[in-house]
């Protein structure tokens, strides 16, 4: 038998001025007291979360703009406690993926009564309270965690990256606007931008595709590749920014449906928990190596990639190397402050990692982990 996840979301908004959109929806969800978790850059260099609060008006509650990146448990707290105290009923978030990631945990912390960084521990282990207070968000980058119910929380103690996990996690909603997310730095947009197709690829060659997955994933890798593409020759193109901002929606088909992603999500939770490396470069450094190391066994699968990427004549990891190079983005891990002999200890924190078991071809221990580093190197 199989069986094809579908998402609890409610909607996807787009063609709508962001604030516009947020105001009807608060207005149809009935909430009186909003908690605004949003982009401290937005906040310091734009009008745009002063555009939002506006619309809101007296529904806005509070306001929360110091989620880190890889989302702190520390973090996590504070807008936990910046959230109990304005008495929220929903949050919406603006910016990139660790305000949305963050407002999840918080979400989660508020339902489950969680009031410290040893309190989370607690979400990671057995049952949890289902989020009472639902979540808007306008994403400004390509990460799409949006689009799903897991969290992703950086536990500062122990330098990993912890997944938290409940169908409730869902945002209820997504508005997608690319003047909202025209003020997304360059480097951020793009490198996200992979990180999306990285989504779209690793679902499209697991061993455990659909073609719900499939039909989604295939369209949003077309999106984004010429989207990103023509960002890069013209910032300003701001059907390319809502085309990628599409691609990175339909980039989650696969793993809202139930497919998991594989090796380069995996090593990459541990390049940016424990290296500090951003979001979207860590799928720059190791995707196309990953690729390459698993051709051996789903090369069928890599064709659709190469084929999407308009050249079947070529290795799909060849195409994605030559594609994420062409955007300007980070290749090779040495060359971008990871030492070969670091390799050993990111080899063995990736078995650990969730993605990393499910990768399409089995990989057995550090050793063959060393060897897809090696790759990237």
């Amino acid at each position: 038998m199989t069986r094809i996840a579908l998402t609890p979301m409610e909607a996807v908004i787009y063609g709508t001025p962001a604030a516009q959109a947020v105001a009807t929806e608060a207005e149809r969800l009935g909430a009186r007291r909003v908690f605004v978790i949003a982009s401290g850059t937005l906040c310091r260099e734009t009008n745009e979360v002063e555009k939002l609060k506006s619309a809101l008006g007296t529904r806005c509650a509070g306001d929360f703009d110091r989620m880190g990146a890889h989302v702190p448990r520390g973090d996590v707290i504070a807008a936990t406690r910046a959230a109990r105290d304005a008495k929220a009923d929903l949050i919406v978030t603006i910016g990139g993926g660790s305000p949305t990631d963050g407002a999840k945990a918080v979400a989660l912390c508020l339902a489950n009564v969680v009031s410290t960084v040893q309190d989370i521990d607690r979400l990671l282990a057995g049952e949890v309270a289902a989020p009472a207070v639902p979540q808007i968000s306008i994403p400004t980058t390509l990460s799409a965690g949006e689009f799903s119910a897991i969290a992703g929380v950086t536990n500062e103690a122990t330098g990993t990256k912890e997944m938290l996990r409940h169908p409730g996690l869902m945002p209820r909603v997504v508005i997608l606007d690319a003047e909202v997310a025209r003020h997304t730095p360059e480097w951020l947009f793009l490198s996200t931008g992979v990180r999306a197709i990285d989504h779209c690829v690793e679902g499209i060659c697991s061993q455990e595709a659909n073609p719900f997955g499939d039909a989604q994933a295939l369209h949003g890798l077309r999106l984004l590749a010429d989207g990103l593409t023509r960002i890069k020759g013209d910032a300003a193109d701001l059907q390319a920014r809502q085309d990628c901002l599409l691609g990175a929606w339909l980039s989650m088909g696969p793993l809202t449906s139930g497919v998991p992603m594989g090796a380069s999500h995996g090593i990459g939770y541990v390049l940016g928990a424990r290296y500090g490396i951003p979001h979207g470069h860590t799928s720059c450094l190791m995707l196309p190596a990953v690729m390459a190391w698993n051709a051996s066994v789903n090369a069928d699968r890599q064709a659709l990639v190469a084929e999407a990427l308009g050249d079947v004549s070529v290795p799909a990891s060849n195409l994605l190397h030559e594609l994420i190079a062409s955007l300007g983005q980070p290749r090779g891990l040495l060359a971008n402050g990871i030492a070969r002999n670091a390799f050993p200890d990111i080899a063995e924190a990736a078995l650990h990692t969730p993605w990393v078991p499910k990768n399409p071809r089995p990989i057995k221990g550090a050793d063959d982990v060393m060897q897809i580093l090696e790759l990237a190197a």
